[in-house]
């Protein structure tokens, strides 16, 4: 019976400096360099944005938050490498709202984008403009709606792959309007856009950040805006939504996430200096100029958008007859 209650005290004992010690563990959180993963393409706008914010969240902590790259698989490699990371707030992954798609797009994912990640913020979202090349004769959305129309199955745009936002942005146009259109997918925006400037796609959807070069430049036309908002660098230039699309909008947004059973401690203290960065005027003007826009955002506020993209992009892709493979 003895033995009994000193076997008891000694495991009471024991987990309580376990927890006392993983107290002063997260109390000193962070006492080494820290991590940010990046599964998308150096010198890409996700790359560029997320290693600023590496800097300046850098600066706020303390210890040096260095970038690295794990490219591949769509940004699935990179995605399931920090979901099996030590949940100690070491490692966290810069990602993109293509982590909220994936699952209307593969059976079998090693990660759950929902339940293998603890959201910490969401600070830069990018707009999406739907462009024309130049040889389309349209000036307008109303123009534009009309000679699809008139041309059913003549026209075709291209994205940046299958289940793609550049993708999946005008399929659901196409489904609200009624019209139809050739889809051609690329291995990424940027050749879609070299064939849209050589004429061999007619339009697409595009992020603002990379297409606002060639529609300054005069290379393509800007129709309208895919968000919800117009943007401040096209300011002519009305949203889908404003030309009589009523409830459309598309825009592609950048987080911060940390593996599953991150300690709330150390969430809050990354969500803290991730939101100081997006609060940088310094920042906002340098992104702001290339369509880039700042946000702040709570851990839960951001986890409860997540759960509403998940569910509104895995409706989409079922209405436009994608099916996992």
């Amino acid at each position: 019976m003895e033995m009994n209650r000193r076997s008891a005290i000694g495991a009471i004992g024991a987990v309580g400096l376990a927890c006392l010690s993983e107290a002063h563990a997260q109390g000193d959180w962070p006492a080494r360099p820290l991590k940010l993963v990046m599964p998308h393409a150096p010198g890409g706008p996700t790359d560029v944005v997320g290693r600023a914010f590496a800097v300046h969240i850098s600066r706020t902590l303390g210890q040096q938050m260095y970038v690295e790259s794990k490219l591949g698989a769509a940004g699935n490699i990179g995605t399931e490498y920090v979901a099996r990371a030590a949940p100690d707030g070491y490692t966290a992954l810069y990602q993109t709202s293509g982590i909220t798609i994936v699952p209307a797009l593969y059976k079998k994912l090693n990660f759950d984008p929902l339940r293998s990640f603890v959201p910490v913020a969401m600070p830069a979202s990018i707009n999406t403009v739907i462009v024309v090349n130049n040889d389309v004769p349209v000036k307008s959305f109303a123009e534009f709606v009309q000679y699809l129309k008139a041309n059913p199955g003549k026209l075709s745009f291209g994205s940046g792959g299958n289940g793609n936002i550049t993708h999946l942005g005008i399929e659901v146009l196409l489904q609200m309007l009624g019209a139809n259109a050739v889809h051609i997918p690329y291995k990424g925006t940027a050749p879609a856009m070299a064939d849209l400037l050589g004429g061999n796609v007619q339009f697409m959807l595009d992020a603002l950040s990379s297409s606002y070069p060639f529609i300054k430049d005069g290379k393509v036309r800007a129709i309208a805006v895919g968000g919800a908002q117009r943007s401040a660098l096209l300011p002519d230039v009305p949203t889908v939504a404003e030309s009589g699309l009523e409830g459309y909008a598309m825009s592609t947004w950048q987080c911060v996430l940390l593996p599953a059973g991150a300690p709330d401690a150390i969430v809050q203290r990354l969500n803290a200096a991730v939101n100081k960065a997006a609060a940088d005027p310094e920042l906002q003007k340098q992104f702001g100029s290339i369509g880039v826009q700042m946000h702040q955002s709570t851990p839960a506020q951001f986890g409860a958008y997540m759960r509403e993209e998940v569910a509104r992009w895995a409706q989409v892709a079922r209405s436009v007859g994608i099916q996992p493979e």
